[in-house]
């Protein structure tokens, strides 16, 4: 690992002393990091607090840092816990039929298309990412972790497995869970977003 991953080279280079090291780190790993968990928390001041927290503990881990895994899956590992931490949080907790045990869903936000050319295509785009946040606002957190470590961050399903403290055929059952369920929402608002909308195809 200490060969095969760069990252892992940095935080090695970030322990002997070399704090540049530990900024090409965040400067790198910071955006991603941050996409993730406000997709998890669905706020995106909170996903801002905790990836400083993250990038904190990374650096507290200075002297006892062992490169087990790569960087990524590990700086993921945190930032998965601290997420997990703060929807359990009281104030955040709301009702929601979790086969995962966990029960808060996220919020997207939405973003307007600009006019141009390619204003109907790129609406149409948008109607489409629409689609897929609201299937994804639906789902257990596990599940859309899963899913997103996966199909997002390009993680092996060994690697989710490290990140989210679970097995790897859980992450199996978890990943296909969500596909699953993803179709089947995503049919729903298929069958339903255009008429939701109030608008009339005649």
């Amino acid at each position: 690992m200490r060969d095969a991953d760069p990252d892992v080279q940095q935080m090695l280079a970030f322990c002997a002393g070399d704090d540049s090291a530990f900024a090409s780190l965040f400067e790198r790993w910071g955006r991603p990091l941050l996409h993730y968990l406000q997709r998890i928390v669905g706020d995106a001041a909170t996903a801002e607090e905790l990836v400083q927290e993250a990038f904190l503990r990374v650096h507290r881990a200075r002297d006892r840092y062992r490169p087990d895994a790569k960087f990524s899956t590990w700086l993921y590992r945190i930032g998965t816990n601290l997420a997990l931490n703060e929807l359990r949080r009281p104030r955040r907790s709301r009702p929601h039929d979790s086969a995962d045990e966990v029960g808060d869903e996220d919020r997207a936000p939405l973003h307007l298309v600009a006019s141009g050319p390619a204003a109907d295509r790129q609406l149409d785009v948008r109607r489409r990412t629409s689609r897929v946040e609201a299937a994804l606002e639906d789902i257990p957190e596990r599940q859309r972790m899963a899913i997103w470590l996966s199909a997002v961050e390009g993680m092996s399903y060994a690697e989710v497995a490290v990140a989210l403290e679970t097995t790897e055929k859980s992450v199996k059952s978890l990943v296909h869970r969500a596909r699953v369920a993803l179709a089947d929402r995503m049919a729903k608002v298929g069958e339903d977003g255009i008429a939701g909308t109030g608008g009339s195809a005649n």
